[in-house]
């Protein structure tokens, strides 16, 4: 059966995951963390893609970022995946794979499903139970994010920049977004649209996002939207 291929569109937000082979570490020291950081940003910037929320944790990695033009992170995550693994095998007298296959991604909708990806990200150390709060964690996006501190690899969407008429205001309101835990609903939601594929927004987000790639964007019988809205759609794409 052929691979399905990646929902993408120019100037969306979408959520990338990254994981080791077989589950497996791909970062063994705070120098590993900074080179990924730093090839990062250098290819970002190369492929036009701007990221907004990461998290680097031992075993995968977590990317939300928006691209000028849809394919730039597939471009970006296959230099950035080779250069790492030389990076690892050559530091560390190794061989072989380092990652698992290719990333996974879903594209990501409108503000509240926006701003829960950001969470989402920020958050998976303290899933973890690695840290309480996502401020330990010195290898996520938190604290620029939530604190104003510099992060080179950063730039701020514009949803984010919402949040407040200045840095102070935004950061304050982006930190009362993690004054409460991500629900569990919503936390299958964002790990079921990742590892299928699929859309994470609303309804009407992945009806738009389904007409304008011309497939559909959401899981089988139980993820679908509602029968009349696939009613009006009919037709006008293959589902």
């Amino acid at each position: 059966m052929s691979r399905r291929s990646r929902l993408k569109l120019d100037g969306i937000p979408i959520h990338l995951i990254q994981r080791g082979n077989n589950r497996n570490a791909c970062f063994y020291a705070d120098e590993d963390y900074q080179f990924y950081l730093e090839s990062l940003d250098a290819y970002c910037h190369d492929e036009g893609v701007k990221v907004h929320a990461y998290v680097l944790m031992t075993n995968h990695v977590h990317l939300l970022v928006t691209p000028t033009d849809g394919n730039g992170p597939s471009r970006v995550m296959k230099r950035l995946g080779q250069r790492y693994v030389q990076y690892i095998n050559r530091t560390y007298q190794r061989t072989g794979s380092l990652w698992e296959g290719r990333f996974r991604s879903s594209l990501v909708g409108e503000e509240n499903y926006f701003l829960a990806c950001h969470r989402y990200i920020e958050l998976n150390p303290v899933r973890a139970k690695m840290v309480s709060h996502p401020v330990e964690y010195q290898w996520s996006s938190y604290r620029a994010n939530a604190l104003g501190e510099f992060d080179r690899v950063l730039s701020p969407h514009s949803l984010y920049q919402a949040l407040g008429n200045d840095a102070t205001d935004r950061q304050i309101a982006y930190k009362n977004l993690f004054s409460s835990e991500l629900e569990s609903s919503l936390i299958n939601e964002i790990r079921q649209a990742a590892n299928g594929g699929y859309v994470f927004g609303s309804e009407k987000f992945q009806r738009e996002t389904a007409l304008a790639i011309g497939r559909r964007t959401w899981r089988g019988i139980s993820g679908r939207p509602p029968k009349a809205s696939l009613e009006e759609d009919q037709g006008r794409f293959p589902f």
